[in-house]
């Protein structure tokens, strides 16, 4: 794509969605939050395939003068993140818990820590990185950590349950490499793009857990609508299969 645009569309500006996975394990080591001039620690093959996207793009910015920048970005959420991201497969399952279709949530490690925040405000980052009169590569975040498990324990309590209940701890999903703690510092995108993280991790956990709980509740009524959930294999049936094979 971007010799395209050397070649073809030079005045074109590109985006580059890099990620906060390709700081990986620094967090943990300089124990502060991270910016744009940080090292790169990169723990999975993910986060090294981004790593290589990054470099790329700074490449033909820094080479060819090409308007190129990179958002590196901290966890974003939303009710659209697919169900093999934890967050969504916390709400999604929490929901089905609350209306008796299901009856547990396995997890693997509910230790880990993270920065998250509300997709479409990342989104707007996204688009302000274009509108500036530079190319420059910018770190978006909220600046706060909360681990999995708050994660959960703020799921079950928006729905009125006691998350104990129904939580299991399954060694099946846990990384061979994982990333304990990272924390974003997003303060040049405040200065120069004039954007700061809106949404609360509180109120961002209402509005995914609230959203499948109804399209679930939809869902028991007979509703049909374009949805992944119902359309996504078994997690049980998968697992199950591969303990036979």
């Amino acid at each position: 794509m971007l010799e395209t645009v050397r070649n073809l569309c030079p005045n074109a500006k590109f985006y580059f969605s890099a990620t906060s996975e390709q700081l990986g394990k620094t967090g943990t080591i300089v124990n502060r939050p991270l910016n744009e001039n940080d090292y790169f620690y990169p723990i999975s093959p993910y986060a090294a395939a981004k790593l290589y996207g990054y470099w790329v793009t700074r490449i033909y910015r820094e080479g060819y003068g090409i308007f190129a920048v990179n958002g590196i970005l901290f966890n974003h959420e939303s009710p659209l993140r697919g169900l093999e991201f934890v967050t969504r497969k916390i709400t999604n399952e929490v929901a089905k818990i609350r209306l008796d279709l299901s009856k547990e949530l396995r997890l693997g490690s509910i230790e880990a820590m993270r920065d998250w925040g509300y997709a479409p405000e990342y989104v707007e980052s996204m688009w302000l990185m274009l509108q500036q009169d530079q190319p420059d590569d910018y770190v978006i975040a909220t600046g706060e950590t909360h681990s999995v498990k708050e994660f959960v324990q703020k799921t079950f309590n928006t729905v009125g349950l006691d998350w104990q209940k129904f939580v299991k701890i399954d060694k099946r999903f846990q990384r061979p490499l994982d990333v304990p703690w990272i924390a974003g510092d997003y303060s040049r995108a405040m200065k120069k793009l004039g954007w700061k993280s809106k949404t609360a991790f509180e109120k961002l956990v209402e509005i995914m857990t609230h959203e499948d709980l109804s399209r679930w509740e939809r869902w028991n009524k007979g509703e049909k609508f374009p949805w992944d959930a119902p359309n996504y294999p078994s997690e049980a049936k998968i697992l199950t299969r591969a303990l036979r094979m």
